[in-house]
């Protein structure tokens, strides 16, 4: 047996990030120092701070936020609450967040931040505590033109109202709208915004279909989807689908999940879910796993989740056409390998969940020139983005002869190491 095959499996996530720039450097044109630089962040904050709880205690959380490139623009990246929060995989969404904005050409970098702690434990009052503490303790590294957070897992807009408020309380005097995005309408909010990440990953499905990447299925109302993940993203996403005349195979979150080879009522699973609080146990549905799901017979497998599901033990099972990733860093290098070779055509994550920072983009325009666009002119204007980078991506990929995601990482190691040469290396 190869020494390759026995030593186990890469799944630190921002080795991974680095493997993949690794993999795409040598297609690049530019200066060595320059392309090297943007292995590592330009900074790693991490912060220890007291929070006072419900039963009295007083509870010390560890708190991140990396700031990776700024070259383009302000950093700008979500903030996650969850227990497996660490380091490097905070440093991984950073990397993943600069080269997303680069690929979606938006003037942007990227950052990330994370928070460890168990939300589905604590109450309202501690996740606002925990939440204004953090804001404050990482102190100016925040601004509307330093480092812009949005919602992450376990994080949504009332998360982000909590940091606009802890950030407008201690910089009176200006307009603070622009320092976060996914707020609410009432505080600045976008249209769209809820649905984004969905509905430019659809959109790179249908692009996919019409280029005739997904063998057998002329349309999206052919498409068979298996999606993993029914929070956020994965939940609009199956309904934007199935709204567009997809049939959903399969459904799983956290806790459980349903399948029908004929298609699931997604009225009744959003009614059992609000119910239960879970997708798994719908009458009438069958049951399975979140690994089967990821073998199962479908046309499209949207992972939706977290990172690392699709690896060297279980790419070779795929059995979906297309692999769209709505979620950040879902499959492993070596099962990119393993689905490139066989056939299996792969939206990377850094331009298939591009919708969400495109739109947080179109927020914070929005907030800066004091203006609300309606919706049909932001999901208008996410199309035209979505469209026009993925046919970058996959033209480039298509020159290359190299899988998607080295070319996406192509396009966006290009674009930044040109804006970096332009502006020098100070001082």
């Amino acid at each position: 047996m190869a020494a390759r095959s026995r030593a186990a499996e890469e799944l630190n996530p921002f080795r991974i990030a680095q493997i993949q720039l690794d993999r795409a450097m040598p297609h690049v044109n530019g200066k060595a120092g320059v392309l090297a630089n943007m292995r590592h962040p330009e900074r790693v904050l991490k912060i220890q701070f007291p929070v006072s709880m419900d039963d009295g205690s007083i509870q010390i959380f560890t708190g991140f936020r990396v700031q990776h490139n700024g070259a383009r623009g302000p950093f700008k990246g979500g903030i996650r609450y969850h227990p497996g929060v660490t380091e490097d995989e905070v440093k991984a969404l950073a990397a993943w967040m600069t080269w997303k904005t680069a690929v979606m050409d938006i003037p942007f970098g990227g950052a990330k931040g994370g928070v460890i702690c168990d939300p589905k434990h604590l109450s309202t009052d501690e996740k606002r505590r925990i939440t204004r503490r953090y804001v404050a303790q990482l102190g100016g590294a925040l601004g509307p033109m330093v480092d812009i957070p949005a919602p992450d897992v376990y994080t949504d807009e009332t998360t982000m109202a909590w940091i606009f408020d802890t950030f407008d309380m201690t910089h009176k005097g200006q307009n603070n709208l622009p320092v976060v995005t996914g707020k609410p309408l009432a505080l600045g909010g976008s249209y769209g915004r809820a649905s984004a990440t969905a509905r430019g990953a659809l959109v790179c499905v249908e692009e996919a279909i019409g280029r005739g990447l997904v063998p057998g299925v002329k349309t999206l109302s052919e498409a068979r989807v298996a999606v993993q993940g029914f929070g956020n993203a994965g939940a609009h996403f199956a309904r934007l689908a199935a709204a567009g005349g997809a049939r959903i195979v399969a459904a799983t979150d956290s806790t459980g999940g349903v399948a029908a080879a004929k298609g699931l009522d997604l009225t009744r699973l959003d009614a059992h879910k609000a119910k239960t609080g879970s997708v798994g146990g719908l009458r009438g549905a069958g049951k399975i796993s979140n690994e089967e799901l990821l073998e199962c017979d479908c046309d499209v497998l949207v992972p939706a989740a977290l990172e690392n599901q699709i690896t060297r033990r279980n790419a070779a099972r795929v059995r979906a056409k297309l692999v769209a990733e709505a979620a950040n860093g879902p499959t492993t290098p070596e099962a990119d390998d393993i689905l490139h070779r066989r056939g299996v055509v792969v939206v990377p994550d850094i331009l298939c969940n591009g919708g969400g920072v495109t739109v947080s983009y179109y927020e914070w325009v929005q907030n800066l020139q004091d203006e609300q666009w309606d919706e049909a002119t932001v999901n208008a204007k996410l199309r035209r983005k979505m469209v026009k980078s993925f046919h970058e991506v996959f033209d480039i990929a298509a020159r290359l002869q190299v899988d998607p995601r080295i070319a996406a990482y192509v396009l966006a190691l290009e674009r930044v190491a040109a804006v970096t040469e332009l502006r020098g290396i100070w001082p």
